[in-house]
This record gives C-alpha cells, structure tokens and sequence, in this order.
C-alpha cells in the first residue's frame, strides 16, 4: 500500500515539473549536431515527428513544456566555456537548460510542428532584434553638450510616439511594421495590437518592447526608416496609413505613397493590384507638438 502511495505520490509530482526541450528546425542545424555520436537521430523529418509526438504526450499528461531553439554553434561555444563533453546527452541536457532562461522559447499549446517551428524561428529573430537594437542604443552613450542618454531619451520619445499612435487608430485589430535602414542589415519590428471589449489595447509586452526599441534607434541615429499599420475591424473597410522617420520625430506619408509602397513589388518595382476593400489614407493627426521632444541641440 505504502510502495503505492509513493507511486502515485510521484505521477503527481512529475505533472508539477515544467520541461524544456531544445529543437533543431533546418536540416543545416541538424546536420550540424549529426556530428556527435551519443546524437542518433539520422533523419530531420523523422526526428521532429518524435519532437511533436513527445510534445502531444507530455501535454495529454498535463505536463507544461517549453520550446527551446537549439543552435549547434551557440551549444559547442557553450560547451567550450564551462568545460563539458559537447557529445554526451547531459551536456546537451545542461544547454537547453541555460535555453531555458536566456534563449528564445515558447511555450507548447497543441498547435502542429509545421505551425510550431515557424512560430520558434520568429521569437528568435524578434529576441535577436531586440537585443542587437539595445546594445546599439547603449552605444550612443551621453550627449556631449549635457550629459543626457541618448538612448533613454530616445525611447522615452519612441515610447509616447507609440501611445499616441495607438490612441489615435480606430478601434479593432492594428498591425504595426516599424523598418529601420542602417548597416550591415535593416531592423525589422511588427507589432499586433487589439482592442479589448472595455475598450482597452491589448498587446504583447515582448513584442511592444522591441519595436519601441527599433522605432527609438531610428530616432536617436535619424536612420531612413517608416512605421505603418493596417487597421482591421468587422464590418469596416481595412485602413492602412504610415509615417516616415523624419529627425526625431514621424512624418505623415500620403495617401498616395501609402498605395505606391504596397502595391510595387520590391525587388521588380512592377505595380502590384491593390486589394479590394482596403482605404491607403493619411494617418490621424498626432498633435500639434506630439509626445515631449526627445534629445535634440
């Protein structure tokens, strides 16, 4: 009887514990681990099969799992640092682990590897975003003139720009594409924002954070850049309107350039039809002034 208790005492504790599993999503990355041999899996395809049917088995047993992008490269650096064998199980085990805490994951929720691995590849290029647009933020440092950080003072300015925004669309749906040109590659930052039904904005905190970053960037360098947004609601016609980085500040685009950057194709310049039900306007009107003026001289 005893011997049972702890039995059932332990499948009760085991649904407590939440897991994490390091994914290969491109066959390159999967290639690359094939070199390990405590890594048998000699096949991409089938070996996600097994990722997503351990993944349905954990969560039919109410366990809570995390997906993890596992990336050959950063595991043998991480390997090198702390001293482990990169071709035992356990060192792969104490990576995904660090994953974990520091990588780019989501959580599982049921949906399909197909829907799941894009998901995993689009947090790991918004995390790479993020922090590759706040370490160039840092790197303004002070202002010479009055020792004020040009970084902060940008993304206080990108944030109140983005609130205004965002109080100034119609209600529904709002997608948000912020593109920051600059070298070696542009900065992309899309937001999703929705209306509650009290009324309030909702939106992803994460996502939110690195586009206030993208747009703060482009403000404090004064890169070319633009930020457009389509706005959706039920029985309304779609509206699509956008600015273009201008100093320190938005300035409205027309509605003639709006429909020009959506129907050109980008790489052959050829029109493209517009779509049908869709108004290419001009955007509200921020304000006079808009938000309070970030660093300027």
């Amino acid at each position: 009887m005893a011997h049972t208790d702890h039995q059932t005492m332990r499948r009760v504790l085991r649904r407590e514990i939440a897991g994490t599993i390091g994914v290969l999503t491109d066959e390159h990355d999967f290639r690359a681990m094939r070199r390990y041999r405590s890594f048998t899996f000699d096949d991409h395809t089938r070996y996600l099969q097994q990722v997503e049917a351990l993944l349905r088995t954990r969560a039919s047993q109410g366990s809570h799992t995390t997906v993890a992008l596992f990336d050959p490269e950063e595991y043998a650096a991480f390997c090198a640092d702390t001293g482990l064998d990169p071709d035992i199980p356990s060192s792969r085990t104490r990576f995904t682990a660090e994953l974990a805490a520091t990588g780019p994951t989501i959580p599982y929720d049921g949906r399909p590897m197909a829907d799941l691995v894009p998901a995993l590849i689009d947090e790991a290029v918004r995390q790479a975003t993020w922090e590759y647009a706040s370490t160039l933020l840092a790197r303004l440092g002070a202002c010479a003139s009055c020792g004020e950080d040009i970084g902060r003072a940008a993304f206080t300015r990108a944030s109140g720009l983005l609130a205004r925004i965002l109080d100034t669309a119609p209600p529904g749906n709002r997608h948000l594409v912020c593109s920051v040109s600059g070298a070696p590659e542009t900065l992309v930052a899309v937001l999703h924002a929705d209306t509650a039904a009290d009324g309030d904005i909702q939106l992803d905190e994460a996502e939110a954070l690195e586009f206030t970053t993208v747009l703060a960037l482009g403000l404090a360098t004064q890169s070319p850049g633009g930020l457009v947004m389509r706005t959706s609601a039920p029985g309304a016609t779609d509206r699509i309107y956008g600015w273009r980085l201008r100093g320190e500040g938005l300035e409205p685009l027309t509605a003639g350039e709006v429909f020009d950057a959506y129907c050109t194709d980008v790489e052959s310049g050829d029109l493209i039809s517009p779509e049908s039900d869709v108004d290419y306007c001009v955007p509200p009107d921020l304000g006079p002034a808009g938000p309070p003026r970030g660093h300027h001289h």
